[in-house]
């Protein structure tokens, strides 16, 4: 008896190793916080939560990016981040030196029509606050990889964001493609050397059975048996690196032995072996030794961030991330660059993004602008805008353009600073005649953006209310006034383009017709920042001064176009008038200093709009768009006959 209670606690101290065994195997399977940020708005380098499956005419390859090192014109301690859509990663701060040296890397999945323009910022480190952009570069990684050069090492100039034309330093990099069957072979090496517990290079039975039971796939380990014999080649009853990752290529096709990654617990597809390998490329990721950058950046400016922002962010009286954000914690508003394919921070003063949640997110602010704020604003908007006007304000144009030295390209303004005698002058600037090329010119069923802004685009109303326009009294009727036949345009579809104090403001027609009615509404100067129309407390685009003009087409019906003013706008001027006959891309008026906004409603089923637009729309995120930028195409045509290849306009690339 005495012998059997020996027994039985000896198998129990065996089972109890052999589950401490697995216990730690599992945890080295999923090391925690490597390469990943903590905090708001986070987004995993190697998946989402609702992933997008590639295909595999789609997919391009796994870019492996090395920053190495750059040169500098003066010490500090720097970083480097690298930026490709939605997802930025950051270096370590190198030590005080005109000479860093990260020797960083990351790996990246390039889509052949996905993103695949990086850029690369380096910034000087300050403790307190914000760290400060130096010198950027941007590479088309698609372009590199594919390049005839007989080394992987490229050096580029960094730029100073403020003047495209001035380098302020250089940066060495590499890129290269990994190959799929090395990826397996990496991953199998990682996987065997945890499991690999005397270190010989080889799994034995026991160790092999570790790691099926590890992966947690029960029908595996049902048949572990079976499969050592299959992975164990050349029958030395042991599975090598080499035969390892041949049994996971092979059984992946087959029955795959993972159903779930070991790192992230994100499931597989079945058969579907490129998804798989792609996401183990990028989640399990060995690397070579060098430094991996660190993710879960939405912006470059979110990773540039101080410790005074993480200490905000840590006490909830910030956040940082995607979509719609109606609290007052909601600090940021990023925005997805249609050009870039990157995700953007509009840049605002705090103090102002303060006083608008205090105005337009409460009740009390609502009972302020019911109790004589309206007033205020329209008086404090005619103050500002004489005062635009005056050869005094002309000294503002330099501090305007260093505050927002990244979002205005200098180089695109038809006359030099110089030749504005007032503020107002150079905000209402013409640009060069090439400065924004039209898409599918000669297409008149095809559609363009009318103004550089920040675009949300709905196939209904009824879809903005529920994705963006929180103001309960919104509609159709109220936007374009009781003198405006609206029956048509019930069910239209509605295009917003918000325009920000530093963009180009002037606005042009997004189809070619006859203009055939203006109608002048008077109202509040509201703001039409997000702040506000995110609002439930006021109606900003029912109750602003606007005006509504019409216009007849023959592809796209009836278009209603809305001018629409808010707070600091002075005026709104149009060039031109009722009866006037019209091209897209045409000019047709500007905004004085300030916000504002236009809004284009279309008929019921006249315009099928680009579904990347539909897309950011329904996320609550914003498409940064200039004037030209394909918006759609006109349903009438697409039913009457085949379109030829849209391919061949210019989409806004």
């Amino acid at each position: 008896m005495g012998h059997g209670s020996s027994k039985e606690e000896a198998a129990s101290d065996s089972k109890e190793e052999g589950s401490s065994r697995l216990s730690r195997l599992k945890q080295s399977l999923h090391p925690r916080g490597r390469g990943r940020h903590s905090g708001h708005g986070n987004v995993s380098s190697a998946s989402s939560p609702n992933p997008k499956l590639l295909a595999a005419d789609g997919f391009a390859g796994v870019a492996l990016l090395t920053l190495m090192r750059a040169e500098m014109k003066f010490k500090d301690k720097w970083f480097a981040c690298v930026t490709l859509g939605e997802q930025t990663f950051r270096s370590e701060i190198s030590d005080h030196t005109d000479s860093p040296v990260w020797n960083s890397e990351k790996k990246l999945l390039l889509e052949k029509a996905g993103p695949h323009v990086a850029r690369i910022s380096v910034f000087e480190t300050n403790r307190l606050s914000r760290n400060n952009i130096i010198g950027y570069c941007e590479i088309d990684l698609l372009k590199f990889i594919t390049r005839d050069a007989d080394s992987e090492v490229e050096e580029y100039d960094l730029l100073d964001p403020s003047s495209s034309d001035t380098v302020v330093g250089k940066i060495s990099l590499s890129c290269s493609v990994e190959d799929p069957i090395e990826t397996e072979k990496r991953f199998a090496r990682r996987i065997l050397s945890i499991v690999d517990y005397n270190e010989d290079g080889k799994l034995s039975f026991s160790e092999f059975s570790d790691l099926i039971n590890a992966f947690g796939n029960q029908l595996a380990a049902d048949k572990k048996e079976e499969l050592f014999k299959v992975a164990d080649k050349n029958g030395d009853d042991a599975v090598s690196m080499d035969e390892l990752a041949a049994l996971l290529a092979i059984q992946q096709e087959k029955e795959p032995l993972m159903t779930c990654c070991p790192v992230c617990g994100e499931i597989f597809g079945v058969s579907d072996k490129l998804n798989t390998m792609v996401h183990l490329a990028l989640c399990f990721d060995e690397g070579t030794g060098n430094q991996v950058m660190t993710g879960g950046f939405l912006t470059e400016k979110q990773a540039s961030y101080g410790w005074m922002f993480k200490l905000s962010e840590w006490a909830h009286f910030s956040s940082y991330d995607i979509g719609l954000n109606s609290g007052s914690s909601a600090s940021h508003i990023l925005v997805f660059d249609r050009k870039t394919k990157r995700l953007v921070e509009e840049l605002i003063d705090g103090k102002i993004v303060l006083s608008m949640r205090a105005i337009y997110q409460s009740k009390f602010g609502l009972g302020l602008i019911n109790t004589g704020a309206k007033e205020l604003l329209q008086r404090i908007s005619e103050k500002q805008g004489k005062k635009m006007n005056s050869a005094e304000s002309a000294k503002d144009i330099p501090k305007f353009l260093e505050f927002f030295k990244d979002q205005i390209n200098r180089a695109e303004i038809k006359h030099p600073v110089e030749y504005f005698k007032t503020f107002n002058e150079f905000f209402i600037r013409e640009l060069k005649p090439d400065a924004r090329p039209i898409a599918c010119v000669g297409r008149d069923d095809v559609a363009i953006c009318a103004a550089d802004s920040r675009l949300m685009a709905f196939k209904s109303a009824d879809d903005s209310l529920r994705f963006w326009i929180k103001g309960r009294k919104f509609s159709i009727q109220g936007l374009l006034g009781q003198d405006v036949s609206t029956g048509s345009f019930i069910d239209g579809a509605l295009v917003i383009f918000r325009l920000a104090p530093q963009d180009y403001h002037r606005f042009h027609f997004p189809v070619s017709g006859t203009v055939e009615q203006f109608v002048n509404i008077p109202g509040c100067l509201y703001t039409v920042n997000p702040i506000a129309v995110n609002s439930k407390y006021c109606n900003v685009f029912t109750e602003n001064k606007r005006v509504v003009s019409v216009i007849s087409t023959t592809d796209f019906g009836k278009v209603a176009f809305v001018a629409i003013g808010a707070t600091m706008v002075g005026s709104i001027t149009f060039s031109k008038k009722e009866g006037d006959h019209v091209k897209k891309g045409d000019e047709f008026g500007y905004f004085s200093f300030g916000g504002s906004t236009v809004i284009c409603v279309f008929e019921k089923d006249a315009i099928e709009i680009d579904e990347d637009l539909l897309s950011n729309s329904a996320r609550a995120l914003e498409t940064l768009v200039s004037v030209g930028m394909k918006l759609g195409v006109s349903k009438k045509r697409l039913s009457e006959s085949v379109l030829p290849n849209l391919q061949s306009c210019n989409l806004g690339e």
